[in-house]
C-alpha cells in the first residue's frame, strides 16, 4: 500500500490538516493516510500550550470519522520518550516492508530539514511530500531546495501542490479564548468537542 503520514501535535486538528491530508492522497493516488498526533515532539518541550494526549487523539478522531482513506496512528502518541521522526519512519518501514511511506511536511519544514535530527535516515525510509504554500516561499525556490536536497541525500522528496487556507493550531487558540467563533476552521464535532471540555480556555 501507499501510505501517506500527516505528523503535527494537532492543537487542535483543523480544515488545513484534512485539506493537506486530502489533497496528498488524492494527488499521489495513495491507499490511505495516517494522522499521527505526537505525544512529545522535540521541538515543543515545555511550551504549556498543548492539551491533554488524550484530547488531542479524540479531535483527530472526530475529525476523520466517516473518511474511510484516513486512519488515526497512536505511535508516537503512546511513547513516553521524544518522539524523532527518523525512528518512527524506520519502526514503519521495519513493521511494513511491504507498504511505501509518503511523509507530508509543510513549506517551512522543508528548508530546516538539514536541522532534524538524522535527516539522511528520514530519506531512506519514504517519499516527502513538501506542501506549497505561495504565502511562505515561491514555487521555484521549493523546487530548487527540493533539487538541492534530492542531489546531496539522494533523497525522493516531491512538491504537493494545495489551496492557501489561512489557519493555524495557535490562532485557533487564541480565537477561543477570546470568546470567538471558530466554526468556519474545524468540523463541527471538534468545536462541540472543544467547547463539551472547555478547552483553550487559558494558556494559549
Amino acid at each position: 500500500m501507499k501510505i501517506g503520514i500527516m505528523g503535527g501535535t494537532f492543537d487542535p486538528i483543523h480544515n488545513g490538516h484534512l485539506m493537506l491530508g486530502e489533497y496528498a492522497y488524492r494527488e499521489y493516488d495513495l491507499d490511505k493516510v495516517w494522522f499521527m498526533p505526537n505525544g512529545n515532539p522535540p521541538h515543543k518541550q515545555n511550551t504549556g500550550q498543548r492539551t491533554d494526549a488524550k484530547d488531542r487523539a479524540e479531535m483527530v478522531r472526530l475529525a476523520i470519522d466517516g473518511t474511510d482513506a484516513f486512519c488515526l496512528e497512536k505511535y508516537e502518541l503512546n511513547r513516553t520518550d521524544i518522539s524523532y521522526s527518523y525512528q518512527t519512519m524506520e519502526y514503519f518501514k521495519e513493521r511494513y516492508p511491504e507498504d511505501h511511506f509518503y511523509f507530508i511536511i509543510g513549506a517551512d519544514s522543508l528548508f530546516s530539514l538539514e536541522k532534524w535530527v538524522h535527516p539522511e535516515r528520514i530519506f531512506r525510509t519514504c517519499t516527502l511530500l513538501a506542501a506549497y504554500r505561495d504565502e511562505m516561499n515561491s514555487r521555484d525556490i521549493m523546487e530548487t531546495k527540493i533539487a538541492e536536497l534530492n542531489h546531496k541525500y539522494h533523497s525522493d522528496i516531491r512538491l504537493l501542490i494545495t489551496p492557501l487556507l489561512h489557519v493555524s493550531s495557535h490562532e485557533l487558540r487564541s480565537r477561543i479564548q477570546e470568546g470567538q467563533s471558530i466554526s468556519a476552521y474545524v468540523p463541527e464535532s471538534v468545536e462541540r468537542y472543544i467547547i463539551d471540555h472547555r478547552l483553550y480556555l487559558s494558556n494559549c
